[in-house]
């Protein structure tokens, strides 16, 4: 009988472990209506373009390690209209947004509830912290 619970929660813990270890799935390569840069690309609108706002979608532990100078914290999960539109008024204003990187889904998921709420320059960055951070990109703190 003892030895049935062990064997029991051996392979619970073994469960538990595989899926620890699944590699998250990966964000989409593109996003409808939504326009993906990379990091040169977003280095570019940054320098181009005075009045764009950047969306760090990433938990605030992970934005007060490191992010994009400029950016502001805006959890996915907790990005409504109203904190959305405290940030960014005008819908024609352009929004980039990022999170941590290609096994990440919340700067995605936070760029298209902004389509669907209006905004029409929205520019997504898919390779997110992890890409700017490989090429060097200057961080804030």
């Amino acid at each position: 009988m003892r030895a049935n619970y062990l064997s029991k929660i051996a392979v619970l813990l073994l469960l538990v472990n595989q899926l620890a270890m699944a590699e998250k799935p990966l964000a989409p390569e593109s996003l409808d209506g939504i326009t993906r840069v990379s990091a040169e690309d977003a280095v570019d609108l940054i320098v181009k373009t005075p009045n764009l706002i950047i969306v760090d979608s990433r938990k605030d532990i992970e934005y007060s390690k490191g992010h994009i100078q400029g950016s502001i914290s805006l959890l996915d999960t907790n990005m409504t209209p109203d904190m959305l539109a405290s940030h960014v008024p005008d819908k024609a204003t352009p929004v980039l947004f990022y999170c941590n990187g290609e096994r990440c889904l919340r700067s995605s998921r936070a760029a298209i509830r902004a389509l669907e709420w209006g905004y029409e320059r929205i520019y997504w960055f898919r390779g997110g912290w992890s890409e700017w951070v490989k090429k060097g990109m200057p961080i804030s703190h």
